[in-house]
C-alpha cells in the first residue's frame, strides 16, 4: 500500500485548515466584514487555493456548518431510528449529547454567527433552516410523537413542545460563546446539570402530585 507523501498529506489538510482559519476570523470580524482573501492567508495558502475548495465565502460558510452541526444531527436521526425503549430516555441522552458535541468548541460558535448574521444574509439563513433548524425539529418531533402514540407521553402539542425542548439550549449555548468567555456572569450550575433540571420539569412539571 503506497503511503502518501508530505505534499498529499498537506492538500489533504487544506479544507480543514481552510475552515479553521474562515471559523477565527468571522469570530474574531464578523461573517461580513471578513474578506475571503483574509483567509486564505490566515491558512497560509494562496488565494486561488481557497477558491480551488470553496468559490465563495458562501459556500466556505455552508461547508462550515455540515462539517460542525449537519454531521451531528445526522447521527442523531440515525440512532433515533435504532433506538428501542423510553423515549424520554432517549431525549435526554440526546439533549447531554448535544450540548458535549455542539454546545462547546467550533459548533456552538458556528450557531452564534448565524444567529448574529442571519438577518442580513437571508440566503444563508434559508441554508441554515433547512441544514440544521428543520432536521432537528423534525427528530425531536418525531421522537415525542413516538412518546404520545406508545402511551408514554401524554398528548401535548409537539411544535410548541419542540421550542421548549431547544430555546434553553440555545440560551446556554449563547451565554457559552458570550459571557462565559470573559468569566464574567458565571453560572452556579453546570450545563449538564441545568439539562437534567430542564428534562425533570418538562417530564413532571412544577405541581407536587398529591398524596
Amino acid at each position: 500500500m503506497a503511503t502518501a507523501t508530505p505534499r498529499q498529506r498537506r492538500k489533504d489538510a487544506r479544507p480543514q485548515e481552510l475552515l479553521e482559519a474562515a471559523l477565527a476570523l468571522f469570530v474574531e470580524k464578523g461573517f461580513a466584514a471578513t474578506r475571503s482573501e483574509e483567509v486564505a492567508t490566515r491558512a497560509g495558502v494562496a488565494k486561488g487555493t481557497l477558491y480551488r475548495y470553496y468559490p465563495s465565502k458562501d459556500e466556505l460558510f455552508k461547508a462550515m456548518v455540515r462539517e460542525n452541526l449537519s454531521v451531528h444531527i445526522a447521527e442523531s436521526v440515525a440512532l433515533a431510528a435504532q433506538y428501542e425503549g423510553s423515549i424520554a430516555e432517549l431525549l435526554s441522552q440526546m439533549m447531554q449529547a448535544w450540548w458535549a458535541k455542539v454546545g462547546h468548541g467550533n459548533a456552538g460558535v458556528v450557531c452564534k454567527i448565524m444567529m448574529i448574521e442571519a438577518r442580513n444574509f437571508p440566503e444563508l439563513a434559508q441554508f441554515y433552516v433547512d441544514e440544521v433548524i428543520t432536521p432537528s425539529q423534525n427528530l425531536i418531533g418525531g421522537l415525542i410523537q413516538r412518546g404520545i402514540q406508545a402511551g408514554e407521553f401524554r398528548p401535548v402539542p409537539i411544535e410548541a413542545t419542540v421550542h421548549l425542548l431547544i430555546a434553553p439550549m440555545l440560551h446556554m449555548l449563547l451565554h457559552e460563546h458570550s459571557f462565559g468567555e470573559h468569566d464574567i456572569c458565571q453560572q452556579a450550575m453546570s450545563p449538564e446539570e441545568l439539562l437534567n433540571a430542564q428534562m425533570s420539569l418538562l417530564l413532571h412539571g412544577l405541581l407536587a402530585k398529591p398524596a
